[in-house]
Protein backbone atom coordinates (compact mmCIF):
# COMPACT_ATOMS: atom_id res chain seq x y z
CA UNK A 1 0.00 0.00 0.00
CA UNK A 2 2.91 2.34 0.68
CA UNK A 3 3.96 2.30 -2.98
CA UNK A 4 0.41 3.09 -4.11
CA UNK A 5 0.15 6.00 -1.70
CA UNK A 6 3.58 7.24 -2.78
CA UNK A 7 2.56 7.13 -6.45
CA UNK A 8 -0.58 9.09 -5.66
CA UNK A 9 1.36 11.71 -3.68
CA UNK A 10 3.65 12.19 -6.67
CA UNK A 11 0.60 12.87 -8.80
CA UNK A 12 -0.73 15.37 -6.30
CA UNK A 13 2.54 17.29 -6.55
CA UNK A 14 2.21 17.41 -10.35
CA UNK A 15 -1.36 18.66 -10.01
CA UNK A 16 -0.29 21.33 -7.48
CA UNK A 17 -2.54 19.83 -4.81
CA UNK A 18 -1.84 19.69 -1.07
CA UNK A 19 -4.21 16.79 -0.53
CA UNK A 20 -7.01 14.66 -1.99
CA UNK A 21 -10.38 13.61 -0.56
CA UNK A 22 -11.11 10.08 -1.79
CA UNK A 23 -14.76 9.03 -1.66
CA UNK A 24 -14.95 6.13 -4.14
CA UNK A 25 -15.01 2.78 -2.28
CA UNK A 26 -12.88 1.04 -4.92
CA UNK A 27 -10.24 3.78 -4.78
CA UNK A 28 -10.19 3.71 -0.97
CA UNK A 29 -9.79 -0.08 -1.09
CA UNK A 30 -6.93 0.26 -3.59
CA UNK A 31 -5.03 2.70 -1.36
CA UNK A 32 -5.69 1.05 2.00
CA UNK A 33 -6.14 -2.65 1.24
CA UNK A 34 -9.48 -2.62 3.04
CA UNK A 35 -12.82 -2.90 1.23
CA UNK A 36 -14.46 0.21 2.58
CA UNK A 37 -18.05 1.01 3.40
CA UNK A 38 -19.28 4.38 4.65
CA UNK A 39 -15.76 5.81 4.61
CA UNK A 40 -13.65 8.66 3.27
CA UNK A 41 -9.90 8.94 2.89
CA UNK A 42 -7.80 12.11 3.08
CA UNK A 43 -4.40 11.77 1.45
CA UNK A 44 -1.77 14.43 2.16
CA UNK A 45 2.02 14.52 2.31
CA UNK A 46 2.22 14.51 6.11
CA UNK A 47 -0.64 12.18 6.88
CA UNK A 48 -3.19 9.76 5.40
CA UNK A 49 -6.45 9.59 7.36
CA UNK A 50 -9.33 7.12 7.09
CA UNK A 51 -12.70 8.45 8.31
CA UNK A 52 -15.45 6.05 9.36
CA UNK A 53 -18.01 5.61 12.14
CA UNK A 54 -18.37 3.29 15.12
CA UNK A 55 -19.84 0.47 13.01
CA UNK A 56 -16.50 -0.09 11.30
CA UNK A 57 -13.71 1.34 13.47
CA UNK A 58 -12.88 -1.86 15.35
CA UNK A 59 -12.98 -3.93 12.17
CA UNK A 60 -10.76 -1.64 10.15
CA UNK A 61 -8.28 -0.62 12.88
CA UNK A 62 -5.95 -3.66 12.63
CA UNK A 63 -6.08 -3.68 8.84
CA UNK A 64 -4.95 -0.15 8.09
CA UNK A 65 -1.24 0.29 7.36
CA UNK A 66 0.43 3.66 6.75
CA UNK A 67 -2.99 5.22 7.37
CA UNK A 68 -4.40 6.66 10.59
CA UNK A 69 -8.02 6.32 11.69
CA UNK A 70 -10.50 8.99 12.75
CA UNK A 71 -13.89 8.08 14.13
CA UNK A 72 -16.85 10.09 12.90
CA UNK A 73 -18.90 11.41 15.82
CA UNK A 74 -20.95 14.13 14.12
CA UNK A 75 -20.67 15.55 10.59
CA UNK A 76 -18.04 13.76 8.54
CA UNK A 77 -17.82 16.73 6.21
CA UNK A 78 -17.03 19.15 9.01
CA UNK A 79 -14.48 16.65 10.34
CA UNK A 80 -12.78 16.34 6.93
CA UNK A 81 -12.68 20.13 6.61
CA UNK A 82 -11.30 20.65 10.14
CA UNK A 83 -8.66 17.94 9.63
CA UNK A 84 -7.60 19.52 6.33
CA UNK A 85 -7.26 22.93 7.94
CA UNK A 86 -5.34 21.49 10.90
CA UNK A 87 -2.87 20.04 8.39
CA UNK A 88 -2.63 23.50 6.77
CA UNK A 89 -3.87 22.21 3.40
CA UNK A 90 -4.91 24.92 0.97
CA UNK A 91 -5.65 23.23 -2.36
CA UNK A 92 -7.53 20.00 -1.79
CA UNK A 93 -8.65 17.78 -4.65
CA UNK A 94 -11.88 15.81 -4.77
CA UNK A 95 -13.17 13.16 -7.17
CA UNK A 96 -15.45 15.20 -9.39
CA UNK A 97 -17.24 12.17 -10.87
CA UNK A 98 -18.04 10.63 -7.50
CA UNK A 99 -18.64 13.31 -4.88
CA UNK A 100 -22.27 14.50 -4.81
CA UNK A 101 -22.80 18.25 -4.99
CA UNK A 102 -24.41 18.28 -1.53
CA UNK A 103 -21.26 16.80 0.02
CA UNK A 104 -19.02 19.17 -1.92
CA UNK A 105 -21.09 22.10 -0.71
CA UNK A 106 -20.90 21.07 2.97
CA UNK A 107 -17.13 20.65 2.91
CA UNK A 108 -16.64 23.91 1.05
CA UNK A 109 -18.80 25.80 3.56
CA UNK A 110 -16.82 24.28 6.44
CA UNK A 111 -13.57 25.60 4.96
CA UNK A 112 -14.83 29.17 5.48
CA UNK A 113 -12.68 30.35 2.53
CA UNK A 114 -9.47 29.15 4.24
CA UNK A 115 -8.97 26.33 1.72
CA UNK A 116 -10.23 25.43 -1.76
CA UNK A 117 -11.74 22.31 -3.30
CA UNK A 118 -10.24 21.45 -6.69
CA UNK A 119 -11.94 18.93 -9.02
CA UNK A 120 -9.81 16.00 -10.17
CA UNK A 121 -10.45 13.29 -12.74
CA UNK A 122 -9.15 9.70 -12.68
CA UNK A 123 -6.05 10.37 -10.55
CA UNK A 124 -6.33 6.99 -8.86
CA UNK A 125 -8.09 5.13 -11.67
CA UNK A 126 -5.07 5.57 -13.94
CA UNK A 127 -2.89 3.99 -11.24
CA UNK A 128 -5.27 1.05 -11.10
CA UNK A 129 -4.92 0.43 -14.84
CA UNK A 130 -1.87 -1.81 -14.36
CA UNK A 131 -2.57 -4.82 -12.19
CA UNK A 132 0.03 -5.98 -9.68
CA UNK A 133 0.84 -9.70 -9.25
CA UNK A 134 -1.24 -9.95 -6.05
CA UNK A 135 -4.19 -8.35 -7.82
CA UNK A 136 -3.86 -10.83 -10.67
CA UNK A 137 -3.86 -13.70 -8.18
CA UNK A 138 -7.25 -12.56 -6.86
CA UNK A 139 -8.65 -12.07 -10.36
CA UNK A 140 -7.50 -15.59 -11.30
CA UNK A 141 -9.21 -17.00 -8.23
CA UNK A 142 -12.41 -15.14 -9.11
CA UNK A 143 -12.21 -16.71 -12.55
CA UNK A 144 -11.58 -20.17 -11.12
CA UNK A 145 -14.79 -19.94 -9.11
CA UNK A 146 -16.62 -18.56 -12.15
CA UNK A 147 -15.41 -21.49 -14.23
CA UNK A 148 -16.67 -23.96 -11.65
CA UNK A 149 -20.04 -22.21 -11.59
CA UNK A 150 -20.41 -22.30 -15.38
CA UNK A 151 -19.46 -25.97 -15.47
CA UNK A 152 -22.05 -26.65 -12.76
CA UNK A 153 -24.83 -24.74 -14.50
CA UNK A 154 -24.17 -26.55 -17.77
CA UNK A 155 -25.32 -29.76 -16.08
CA UNK A 156 -28.14 -28.03 -14.21
CA UNK A 157 -29.85 -26.39 -17.20
CA UNK A 158 -32.96 -27.99 -18.63
CA UNK A 159 -36.18 -26.86 -20.28
CA UNK A 160 -38.80 -25.60 -17.86
CA UNK A 161 -36.45 -23.83 -15.46
CA UNK A 162 -37.19 -20.18 -14.77
CA UNK A 163 -34.45 -17.64 -15.44
CA UNK A 164 -34.61 -16.59 -11.78
CA UNK A 165 -34.12 -20.18 -10.65
CA UNK A 166 -30.97 -20.50 -12.74
CA UNK A 167 -29.59 -17.20 -11.46
CA UNK A 168 -30.33 -18.21 -7.85
CA UNK A 169 -28.48 -21.51 -8.26
CA UNK A 170 -25.45 -19.69 -9.64
CA UNK A 171 -25.47 -17.24 -6.72
CA UNK A 172 -25.69 -20.08 -4.21
CA UNK A 173 -22.91 -22.03 -5.93
CA UNK A 174 -20.36 -19.22 -6.04
CA UNK A 175 -20.87 -18.35 -2.37
CA UNK A 176 -20.38 -21.98 -1.38
CA UNK A 177 -17.12 -21.99 -3.34
CA UNK A 178 -15.45 -18.99 -1.72
CA UNK A 179 -16.84 -15.88 -3.39
CA UNK A 180 -18.07 -12.88 -1.41
CA UNK A 181 -20.95 -12.93 -3.86
CA UNK A 182 -21.76 -11.96 -7.40
CA UNK A 183 -19.85 -9.01 -8.88
CA UNK A 184 -23.13 -7.76 -10.38
CA UNK A 185 -26.69 -8.98 -10.83
CA UNK A 186 -26.29 -12.27 -12.67
CA UNK A 187 -27.85 -12.22 -16.13
CA UNK A 188 -29.78 -15.26 -17.30
CA UNK A 189 -31.64 -14.59 -20.55
CA UNK A 190 -33.51 -17.33 -22.39
CA UNK A 191 -34.77 -17.35 -25.95
CA UNK A 192 -35.82 -13.89 -27.19
CA UNK A 193 -34.75 -12.33 -23.88
CA UNK A 194 -31.13 -13.01 -24.85
CA UNK A 195 -31.47 -10.18 -27.38
CA UNK A 196 -31.53 -7.74 -24.45
CA UNK A 197 -27.86 -7.08 -23.50
CA UNK A 198 -28.60 -6.45 -19.80
CA UNK A 199 -31.75 -8.49 -19.31
CA UNK A 200 -32.91 -8.98 -15.72
CA UNK A 201 -33.82 -12.62 -15.00
CA UNK A 202 -37.55 -13.12 -14.69
CA UNK A 203 -40.25 -15.75 -14.59
CA UNK A 204 -39.80 -16.90 -18.18
CA UNK A 205 -39.06 -20.61 -18.50
CA UNK A 206 -36.26 -21.81 -20.74
CA UNK A 207 -37.57 -23.86 -23.64
CA UNK A 208 -36.21 -26.56 -25.91
CA UNK A 209 -34.22 -25.59 -28.99
CA UNK A 210 -33.34 -22.09 -27.80
CA UNK A 211 -30.25 -20.38 -26.40
CA UNK A 212 -29.77 -19.43 -22.75
CA UNK A 213 -27.29 -16.58 -22.24
CA UNK A 214 -25.53 -16.50 -18.87
CA UNK A 215 -23.44 -13.46 -17.86
CA UNK A 216 -21.85 -13.96 -14.46
CA UNK A 217 -19.18 -12.25 -12.38
CA UNK A 218 -17.66 -13.23 -9.05
CA UNK A 219 -16.37 -10.97 -6.28
CA UNK A 220 -13.34 -12.53 -4.62
CA UNK A 221 -11.63 -10.43 -1.93
CA UNK A 222 -12.84 -7.31 -3.72
CA UNK A 223 -11.64 -8.31 -7.19
CA UNK A 224 -14.09 -9.15 -9.94
CA UNK A 225 -14.59 -11.49 -12.87
CA UNK A 226 -17.03 -11.10 -15.76
CA UNK A 227 -17.80 -13.83 -18.31
CA UNK A 228 -20.62 -14.62 -20.72
CA UNK A 229 -21.43 -18.01 -22.16
CA UNK A 230 -24.37 -19.18 -24.26
CA UNK A 231 -25.90 -22.61 -23.74
CA UNK A 232 -28.29 -24.43 -26.05
CA UNK A 233 -31.17 -26.60 -24.94
CA UNK A 234 -31.22 -29.50 -27.38
CA UNK A 235 -30.87 -28.56 -31.07
CA UNK A 236 -29.17 -25.47 -32.53
CA UNK A 237 -30.81 -24.16 -35.68
CA UNK A 238 -28.72 -22.98 -38.65
CA UNK A 239 -29.18 -19.24 -38.04
CA UNK A 240 -28.23 -19.48 -34.38
CA UNK A 241 -25.18 -21.56 -35.27
CA UNK A 242 -24.17 -19.03 -37.93
CA UNK A 243 -24.48 -16.07 -35.55
CA UNK A 244 -22.58 -17.90 -32.83
CA UNK A 245 -19.68 -18.66 -35.17
CA UNK A 246 -19.54 -15.06 -36.40
CA UNK A 247 -19.33 -13.75 -32.85
CA UNK A 248 -16.73 -16.35 -31.88
CA UNK A 249 -14.53 -15.51 -34.88
CA UNK A 250 -14.90 -11.77 -34.24
CA UNK A 251 -13.68 -12.32 -30.70
CA UNK A 252 -10.76 -14.46 -31.86
CA UNK A 253 -9.66 -11.84 -34.39
CA UNK A 254 -9.74 -9.10 -31.76
CA UNK A 255 -7.81 -11.15 -29.22
CA UNK A 256 -5.13 -11.99 -31.81
CA UNK A 257 -4.36 -8.25 -32.13
CA UNK A 258 -3.91 -7.63 -28.41
CA UNK A 259 -0.31 -6.74 -27.53
CA UNK A 260 1.62 -3.87 -25.94
CA UNK A 261 1.43 -0.70 -27.99
CA UNK A 262 -1.67 -1.74 -29.94
CA UNK A 263 -4.26 0.98 -30.37
CA UNK A 264 -7.31 0.23 -28.27
CA UNK A 265 -9.73 1.63 -30.83
CA UNK A 266 -8.33 -0.74 -33.45
CA UNK A 267 -8.94 -3.77 -31.25
CA UNK A 268 -12.60 -2.75 -31.10
CA UNK A 269 -12.56 -2.08 -34.83
CA UNK A 270 -11.26 -5.52 -35.79
CA UNK A 271 -14.21 -7.30 -34.18
CA UNK A 272 -16.72 -4.69 -35.30
CA UNK A 273 -15.56 -4.83 -38.93
CA UNK A 274 -15.81 -8.62 -39.06
CA UNK A 275 -19.39 -8.51 -37.76
CA UNK A 276 -20.21 -5.67 -40.18
CA UNK A 277 -18.73 -7.59 -43.14
CA UNK A 278 -21.09 -10.45 -42.32
CA UNK A 279 -24.05 -8.08 -42.50
CA UNK A 280 -24.81 -7.60 -38.80
CA UNK A 281 -23.26 -4.20 -38.04
CA UNK A 282 -26.45 -2.67 -36.62
CA UNK A 283 -26.91 -5.58 -34.23
CA UNK A 284 -23.71 -4.93 -32.27
CA UNK A 285 -24.11 -1.61 -30.49
CA UNK A 286 -22.00 -1.64 -27.34
CA UNK A 287 -18.23 -1.37 -26.93
CA UNK A 288 -16.05 -4.45 -27.33
CA UNK A 289 -15.00 -4.55 -23.70
CA UNK A 290 -14.10 -2.86 -20.45
CA UNK A 291 -11.42 -2.96 -17.80
CA UNK A 292 -12.08 -5.04 -14.71
CA UNK A 293 -10.50 -5.30 -11.28
CA UNK A 294 -11.80 -3.71 -8.08
CA UNK A 295 -14.81 -2.65 -10.16
CA UNK A 296 -16.66 -4.64 -12.79
CA UNK A 297 -16.40 -1.71 -15.17
CA UNK A 298 -13.24 0.35 -14.96
CA UNK A 299 -10.51 1.62 -17.27
CA UNK A 300 -9.63 0.93 -19.98
CA UNK A 301 -12.77 1.14 -22.07
CA UNK A 302 -12.22 -0.98 -25.18
CA UNK A 303 -14.13 1.08 -27.70
CA UNK A 304 -13.76 3.13 -30.86
CA UNK A 305 -13.67 6.27 -28.67
CA UNK A 306 -10.53 5.29 -26.77
CA UNK A 307 -7.42 6.63 -28.49
CA UNK A 308 -5.06 5.07 -25.94
CA UNK A 309 -2.71 2.13 -26.38
CA UNK A 310 -2.40 -1.18 -24.57
CA UNK A 311 0.15 -1.54 -21.75
CA UNK A 312 1.34 -4.74 -20.06
CA UNK A 313 -0.68 -5.39 -16.93
CA UNK A 314 -4.02 -4.19 -18.26
CA UNK A 315 -6.94 -6.57 -17.71
CA UNK A 316 -10.16 -6.22 -19.68
CA UNK A 317 -13.02 -8.12 -21.28
CA UNK A 318 -13.49 -8.92 -24.97
CA UNK A 319 -17.20 -9.41 -25.61
CA UNK A 320 -18.48 -9.02 -29.18
CA UNK A 321 -22.16 -9.76 -29.69
CA UNK A 322 -25.04 -9.86 -32.13
CA UNK A 323 -28.57 -9.20 -30.86
CA UNK A 324 -31.53 -9.99 -33.14
CA UNK A 325 -34.61 -8.33 -31.59
CA UNK A 326 -37.49 -10.69 -30.96
CA UNK A 327 -35.39 -13.73 -31.80
CA UNK A 328 -32.20 -14.22 -29.76
CA UNK A 329 -28.80 -12.75 -28.92
CA UNK A 330 -25.30 -14.20 -28.79
CA UNK A 331 -22.52 -12.65 -26.67
CA UNK A 332 -19.22 -14.35 -25.92
CA UNK A 333 -17.14 -12.68 -23.23
CA UNK A 334 -13.67 -13.52 -21.96
CA UNK A 335 -11.10 -11.72 -19.81
CA UNK A 336 -7.59 -11.02 -21.08
CA UNK A 337 -4.32 -9.78 -19.63
CA UNK A 338 -1.91 -7.75 -21.73
CA UNK A 339 1.52 -9.34 -21.32
CA UNK A 340 4.98 -8.12 -22.35
CA UNK A 341 4.80 -10.07 -25.61
CA UNK A 342 1.08 -10.27 -26.34
CA UNK A 343 -1.83 -11.35 -24.24
CA UNK A 344 -3.08 -14.15 -22.03
CA UNK A 345 -6.72 -15.18 -22.13
CA UNK A 346 -7.25 -15.48 -18.38
CA UNK A 347 -10.53 -17.32 -18.89
CA UNK A 348 -9.21 -19.51 -21.68
CA UNK A 349 -9.66 -22.66 -19.57
CA UNK A 350 -13.44 -22.12 -19.45
CA UNK A 351 -15.20 -23.94 -22.29
CA UNK A 352 -17.18 -21.92 -24.84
Amino acid sequence: MKARLRNLLNRLVKENLDGLIVSTPANIAYLTGFNSSEAYLLVAKKERIYFTDSRYTEEVKPKLKSVSLKRIEASVFELIAKTSLDLDLKRIGFEERHMPYAEYKKIKESFKSRAYLIPTHNLIETLRLIKEPKELDKIREALRITGLALEFIKGFLRPGLKELEIAAELERFIRYHGAIGAAFDIIVASGPNSAFPHHRPGQRKAQKNEPVLVDIGVDYCGYKSDLTRVYFLDKINSLTRRIYNIVLKAQGRAISRIKPGAEIARIDGVARKYIADKGYAKYFGHSLGHGIGLETHEAPSVSAKNDGILIPGMVFTVEPAIYLPGRFGIRIEDMVLVTKKGCEVLSGFIHK
